[in-house]
């Protein structure tokens, strides 16, 4: 349970690799994060470090992944970080990954538009099928334009 969970906003560096393993789908791609900061002299925003992270997907997240970014793209990606020594040709490299849990588009530098994947095949378990609930907000004055529908039970979790 001592894991360290990071939240990272950057931009999609190499276009994801997709993978199908034994174990499952499998994807990754590099994330570039710049820090930005405020430069009194220059009274402007200025970039400052970089940093990159070797982004990993497992299973649908893998699939979705794959199918959605490409290079360039503004992302927020959740995830497990993992730092890894390892020494290669005599020099001590250092990596950071990041295991990811949830990937998405970043919303505040552009629009996107989701689409549902596909559901499971009938063998497997899943929620029961319900009907999608009425999210329509009824017409000033309540005329016969209006949405009249019957409250819908919340469910508690």
């Amino acid at each position: 349970m001592n894991e360290t969970i990071v939240c990272t906003v950057g931009n999609v560096a190499t276009q994801p690799v997709y993978r199908e393993l034994a174990s499952g789908p499998s994807a990754r791609f590099r994330l570039a994060v710049t820090s930005r900061y405020w430069d009194r002299e220059k009274s402007a925003w200025t970039d400052g470090h970089t940093n990159f992270f070797t982004v990993w997907a497992n299973r649908q997240l893998a699939t979705n992944a794959a199918a959605s970014l490409s290079v360039g793209e503004p992302v927020i990606v959740q995830g497990r970080l993992k730092v890894r020594t390892e020494v290669r040709d005599g020099q001590s490299r250092t990596s950071a990954d990041i295991d990811a849990v949830a990937i998405g588009h970043d919303l505040a530098r552009g629009t996107c538009a989701f689409r549902r994947t596909g559901r499971p095949e009938a063998g497997t378990a899943g929620p029961p099928d319900r009907p999608e609930p009425a999210w329509e907000t009824p017409a000033e004055g309540g005329g016969p334009e209006a949405v009249h529908r019957p409250a819908e039970p919340a469910a508690v979790t």
